[in-house]
Parts: C-alpha cells; sequence; structure tokens
C-alpha cells in the first residue's frame, strides 16, 4: 500500500496569492470620494462635480499604486484599464439617466386621463390633452412606414441577392449613404416642395409628413435589412438550388425567414429614429388644435410638434403649458420602449430555433 502524503502547510495556490480581495476596490473609491469631500470642503470647493472628478483621479492613483504593490505591474495596467472604461460608460450613462429622470419627474404631474382623451381646441391655460398628437404621431409613423419598409425591403433584396456585382449596387449603396446623413429639415423640404407642386404652395396634411419621415426612414431600413441578409449562410441558399427551388421562391421561403429578426429589429430601430423629428413635420404636416385622422386632409398635429409648440409658445401662466409639453415626450418616450418591447417579441417569435 502506498503510503498517503501529509497534508501540505503553509503552501499558497499561485493562482490566488498576491491578490487584491474584492471589498478592497469599493472600500477604496468610498474613502477616496470622503477624503476629496473633506479635503475640497475646507478648501470651500465643495461642488458635487468637482468631488467626483478628483475623487475618480485619486482613486485611480491610490488602485494603481496598491495593485502594483500587491499584484505586479501587469495586473495593475489591467484594473486600470478596466476602471477607465468603467468610468467612461457612467459618463455616457449619466445624460441618459438625467434625461430620463428629469422627463419622468416632470411628465407624471399630467399623465392623466384627461391627457390622452382631449384635444387643445379652444383650450387656454389649463386643461386640454394630447390626444390629436398621439393620433396624430401614430397615424404619420404608420403611413411612413408602410411607406419604407417595402421600399427598403426590395432594395435590399436587389443589392444581396441580384446586384452584388453591379455597377448599380454600387451606385444605389452611395446614394443610401449620402441619404443617411441628409438632415431632417431637408427631408421636410423636399417633401412640402413635392405637394406644393402637386396640389398648391401651403400645402399641409399628414401624409406629406409620412413621405418626410419615409425619406429619413428608407436609408436604415435598407442598411439594416442588407447586413441581415448578408448574414445568411450562402450554404442555405444553395441547399435550395440543388432542390431545383428557383430563385425567388429561394428567398421568399428561406432567406427572409432566416433574417426575419434582424429585420425586423432594424425596422423598430428606423422607427425610433423617426418618431421623435420635428422639423420635418413642422413644415409638412403642420399643427392642429383639433383631432384630425385624415392624413389627406387638413394639418395633422403630432407629439413632437405639440411638445415644441407648448414649450417655446406658451401662454400665460406659463406651467399648464410646461406640464403638457413634459408629459407629451415622456408619452413619446414611452410609445418608443413599447414599439422596442414588441419588437423584441415579434424577433423571438420568430428566430430560428436551434435544431431546426
Amino acid at each position: 500500500m502506498p503510503r498517503s502524503l501529509p497534508p501540505l502547510q503553509g503552501v499558497v495556490n499561485p493562482l490566488t496569492a498576491g491578490r487584491l480581495p474584492r471589498f478592497t476596490e469599493p472600500a477604496l473609491l468610498v474613502v477616496c470620494l470622503v477624503v476629496t469631500t473633506a479635503a475640497l470642503s475646507v478648501l470651500n470647493a465643495g461642488n458635487p462635480g468637482v468631488i467626483i472628478i478628483v475623487g475618480a483621479l485619486l482613486f485611480l492613483l491610490v488602485s494603481f499604486a496598491l495593485a502594483t504593490s500587491v499584484e505586479g505591474v501587469r495586473h495593475a495596467k489591467d484594473r486600470l484599464a478596466a476602471h477607465v472604461v468603467t468610468g467612461f460608460f457612467l459618463i455616457a450613462l449619466a445624460p441618459l439617466v438625467s434625461l430620463a429622470w428629469g422627463t419622468v419627474s416632470a411628465g407624471l404631474a399630467r399623465m392623466d386621463v384627461k391627457f390622452f382623451t382631449y384635444s387643445m381646441r379652444n383650450v387656454i391655460g389649463e386643461g386640454g390633452g394630447a390626444v390629436h398628437a398621439i393620433w396624430g404621431t401614430l397615424i404619420i409613423t404608420g403611413m411612413a412606414t408602410l411607406i419604407s419598409v417595402p421600399i427598403g425591403l426590395m432594395t435590399a433584396i436587389y443589392l444581396v441577392e441580384y446586384g452584388a456585382r453591379h455597377r448599380l449596387a454600387s451606385a444605389i449603396r452611395f446614394f443610401v449613404d449620402v441619404m443617411t446623413g441628409i438632415p431632417s429639415i431637408v427631408a421636410g423640404l423636399f417633401a412640402y416642395t413635392l405637394f406644393s407642386l402637386f396640389f398648391g404652395p401651403g400645402t399641409k396634411v399628414g401624409i406629406a409628413g409620412a413621405v418626410a419621415l419615409s425619406v429619413l426612414m428608407i436609408p436604415t431600413v435598407v442598411r439594416s435589412t442588407e447586413e441581415m441578409l448578408r448574414l445568411v449562410p450562402n450554404e442555405l441558399r444553395e441547399a435550395s438550388y440543388a432542390l431545383g427551388v428557383p430563385k425567388w421562391r429561394t428567398i421568399v421561403k428561406v432567406v427572409l425567414p432566416t433574417s426575419l429578426a434582424g429585420i425586423i429589429t432594424g425596422v423598430v430601430l428606423s422607427i425610433a429614429r423617426i418618431i421623435g423629428e420635428t422639423a420635418p413635420l413642422l413644415v409638412t404636416a403642420g399643427m392642429n388644435q383639433s383631432l384630425n385622422t385624415n392624413p389627406f386632409d387638413s394639418p395633422m398635429a403630432t407629439l413632437p410638434v405639440f411638445v415644441y409648440y407648448q414649450y417655446v409658445t406658451p401662454g400665460i401662466p406659463q406651467d399648464p403649458y410646461h406640464a403638457r409639453a413634459w408629459a407629451g415626450a415622456l408619452t413619446l418616450i414611452l410609445i418608443v420602449m413599447l414599439l422596442n418591447l414588441v419588437g423584441r417579441l415579434i424577433s423571438w417569435k420568430f428566430a430560428p430555433k436551434p435544431g431546426r
């Protein structure tokens, strides 16, 4: 029988030796902030922003020195890089959190039943609502989606499946990239000029706003759909062709279902891109204080334009107008969140399942 070895006494695991405990960095950050607050208070410079910046820099210096002495330079540099990346992430996140908090805190005061059931017709001062703007936003955005999605989808199918090696495809990609960066007011002026030529100067209707938004939406749909179609493996196409399936049927039955989840995500992102546009709708759809559900007749109110007018041209007193503006902004954010949730649900529903 082999003799059992005696237990090793005082042996340290090399994988965990010389490492700082997990609680060291959080405790060190708190200590640095406290020391910075005390020092700047003595100097009468206790601004919260200054405290956070100086405390963060002090934390980086002290943590790097401490990690170098305990773990070595290589691990210390790794920790420093992680702290810097985390810090920039928090800096980028701060405006988003501040915007969300400010909008929710200021907009909840008017998020009542009256806001969602009344328009601004014959309303001066308190009261009124934004039902006309909500309906206008949904109608104009829906029509813009109906215009943009088929055009963008067919364009992406041509670029990937038919015109991959043609000069026309390269020209289309170039102009799509150019359209992606055009200012929104240019799209509004284009739609306004187009409808003025056919229906007379000064024409402001909901369908004109939908055309302006579709000019902004089509490039996003094209680029996102094109990328999703490129991700479909060529083996699936070749297998379909080997069975004698024609190209158009392969696209409809194989390519599109495989990439449907990504296409829907791209469409939802493009809708979120246009639903808050104000400049093109100011020029094309105008403003209406009453509920108008006919996009082919008379100006039509939308939430972005409603918020703009309530905040920029308030009456006396100003508080009711500002409250309605914040409530409209919060409603717009909630609509975008709902669209994203619906898009994620549809993407999950139609995403290819493993093993199929």
